[in-house]
């Protein structure tokens, strides 16, 4: 038997472990395995490089999924433990924490936030996606059009390849950026309804980095990009980047696709 301990988790992750009753394996790679509960929410497990997020729970030490579980490896939970097969993950000692970001910070830097997009090495960035769809949406959620924030909405989930599609991507990358642009009333309603629109119509994975950005959540790499936009320091906010563009093939680049082109669009008004 295995034993290594999960050194961090959110309040979802807390809430999924404490109401889970019949949980599997959704998905396994070396340093993820993503769990699917009968409500259909996400844990994914994953190795210290990977890092905090909305539904992570963070082990240790790296650990190689990939040549240890099957999709049929049994699942049990107990109140301090998850146990895979006969390696237990021990979450007693594991530290909470919070996925949502300073929004207010970032609200009242929102100013200077805006002058800083056009230096960002990263308005080249282009979806494999319409781009008049994509500058409907963007438009519509500067000016918090919901009928047809919602309507692109639709359209632009599940469209793509992968997981986490790229439609998928430039939404919720777009949510986060409303969350600083307008007030927190109006960007609460606004990203809820649209989260809330676009889940059904994509991968459960998929479905639940909307929902989580719908609450305002977000992962460690865009805490630290949030974090280097308040500072305004340009080496920290071009790491912070450059982490970002690392997610994934295209998901990292698609998400700040839609976040700057939120503030495009709001820069053109």
């Amino acid at each position: 038997m295995q034993r290594i301990n999960a050194v961090s988790l959110t309040h979802n992750v807390k809430d999924w472990l404490a109401s889970s009753h019949r949980p599997r394996i959704l998905h396994i790679f070396d340093n993820v395995c993503n769990l699917n509960n009968e409500r259909h929410e996400i844990l994914s497990i994953v190795a210290p490089q990977i890092g905090n997020g909305p539904f992570n729970l963070v082990l240790e030490k790296e650990f190689l999924f990939s040549g240890y579980l099957s999709p049929e490896s049994q699942i049990l939970i107990f109140p301090t433990q998850l146990k895979l097969v006969d390696l237990t993950i021990q979450t007693a000692n594991a530290n909470l924490w919070s996925p949502i970001p300073d929004w207010e910070a970032l609200q009242v830097k929102r100013a200077e936030i805006l002058n800083q997009i056009p230096s960002l090495l990263v308005n080249s960035l282009q979806p494999s996606l319409p781009p008049q769809l994509l500058s409907t949406f963007s438009t519509a959620m500067i000016g918090a059009d919901l009928a047809t924030s919602l309507a692109a909405a639709k359209q632009l989930a599940g469209f793509g390849q992968g997981l986490t599609p790229a439609g998928d991507d430039f939404i919720l990358g777009a949510m986060l950026a409303a969350r600083i642009i307008h007030s927190p009333e109006v960007a609460k309603s606004l990203v809820e309804e649209i989260a809330n629109a676009a889940a059904p119509w994509t991968t459960s994975l998929s479905a639940a980095w909307l929902r989580s950005a719908g609450r305002g959540e977000a992962g460690i790499r865009w805490h630290e990009f949030f974090k280097s936009l308040i500072s305004d320091d340009p080496v920290s906010i071009q790491k912070a980047i450059n982490k970002i563009l690392a997610i994934g093939e295209t998901s990292g680049a698609d998400a700040l696709a839609g976040f700057i082109s939120v503030f495009a669009a709001q820069r053109n008004r």
